[in-house]
């Protein structure tokens, strides 16, 4: 594996650095960022509307406000170099007032990408390949079923994304979030019967250098990522090099159609006849790379903020045969460390456990998840530490 060179501040004379970066959310995602943060000796200031959100614990400064709140993200300008995004609940049109913040990635990057629509029209217009879509009109309902209806903004985690197996199934949906109302947008899709789902991690600099990470499974359970599997056999097929470079020439043909400056999880259906289509994309650090805290040279945390700070962006490469991140989803309504739990898990050879520290437990709550790094690339191997690890989280 190729090693990758790192360089402080002060060996970068003739390219421009960032010191203080502001991050858009307090979640943890951008909690995770923080010990990349002293490693690359960034101090980070942080948006975020809760003295409990994880990321408050990390940051320099807080700035405590809502997400949407453009005017707090003037103050947190005057805390930062640059700004970047923990998840994409922005007003967009605020933040263009905004004139001398430098975001990253740009908000003329971001604006295709917030409404799934646009987004979806953004990436047919390219030659990319998406299922078949339409913006939903309510007077004409389609005849062919089983199809996907998407809000079109703001969905997260399976939230807004209802698979209507009949008319009657959307008919339901649509009587429980009318369309009269202005807050439901809809986006219309043709289900896909696909054979995995896959998802990649990709990074580009202020430069246009772009990194790609290995591309890995996801597996849901109820619209919510439960598992990642990082292994050589991720892809059992004969046409497997032929889907990695599908992917790999997808993220990286985005990306530079797209000016982006930071990292970006893109999330694939493969078919059965080993076609990938996109399904969706998140203009940020992603669940789906989690696993790269622990299992590649440069994590998908370290690599964002060396991206929107100047810096060169590190090796991707995995430091282990293969991986198997499970995510610790809230199965009931509580408040609970679930210590015992923890600890059983943290056992586990190879283990590196990561816990939230969100006080209330909800169903598909995303409290913490859990690296298992594996001596051997087999896929079999990550799906049985992957139960061996659920078995102790949920109950019986």
């Amino acid at each position: 594996m190729n090693q990758p060179v790192y360089q402080s501040f002060n060996q970068l004379t003739n390219q421009p650095t960032h010191h203080r970066i502001g991050v858009i959310g307090g979640g943890q995602l951008a909690w995770m960022m923080g010990d990349a943060a002293k490693k690359l000796q960034i101090a980070l200031a942080i948006q975020t509307p809760s003295a409990a959100d994880p990321a408050v614990s990390i940051a320099t400064h807080t700035v405590f406000a809502p997400i949407a709140d453009a005017a707090a993200t003037a103050k947190l300008a005057e805390l930062s170099d640059a700004i970047t995004f923990e998840n994409e609940f922005v007003d967009l049109e605020a933040l263009r007032s905004l004139d001398q913040v430098q975001f990253y990635p740009s908000l003329n990057s971001l604006a295709p990408l917030l409404d799934k629509y646009e987004q979806r029209c953004f990436l047919r217009d390219r030659g990319l390949p998406t299922p078949e879509f339409t913006a939903f009109n309510p007077a004409n309902l389609p005849d062919r079923y089983p199809v996907v209806l998407k809000s079109r903004r703001l969905g997260y985690d399976g939230q807004g994304t209802f698979i209507c197996r009949d008319r009657s199934a959307l008919e339901a949906v649509l009587q429980k979030y009318p369309v009269a109302d202005p807050l439901n947008h809809w986006l219309l899709e043709a289900f896909v019967p696909f054979d995995r789902e896959l998802a990649v991690m990709v990074a580009r600099s202020q430069t246009g250098e772009t990194v790609v990470y290995p591309v890995v499974e996801t597996q849901q359970e109820n619209q919510v990522c439960q598992r990642v599997i990082v292994t050589p056999e991720v892809l059992i097929k004969p046409d497997a090099p032929s889907v990695v470079k599908q992917v790999e020439s997808i993220a990286r043909s985005l990306l530079e159609a797209l000016n982006y400056v930071g990292i970006m999880g893109i999330e694939f259906f493969l078919t059965q006849d080993g076609k990938v289509l996109v399904n969706e994309t998140a203009p940020r650090t992603h669940n789906s790379g989690h696993y790269s805290l622990d299992a590649c040279l440069t994590s998908q945390f370290e690599q964002q903020l060396r991206a929107v700070s100047g810096l060169p962006l590190g090796s991707p490469d995995l430091t282990a045969q293969g991986a198997v991140m499970v995510n610790l989803l809230g199965y009931e309504v509580a408040e609970s460390d679930y210590a015992e739990k923890r600890q059983q898990i943290a056992q586990i050879p190879h283990s590196h456990l990561y816990w939230y520290g969100k006080s209330q437990s909800r169903p598909g709550r995303k409290l913490g998840h859990v690296t298992v790094l594996l001596e051997e690339g087999d896929r079999d191997q990550a799906l049985q530490v992957a139960q061996q690890v659920e078995s102790i989280w949920y109950p019986a």
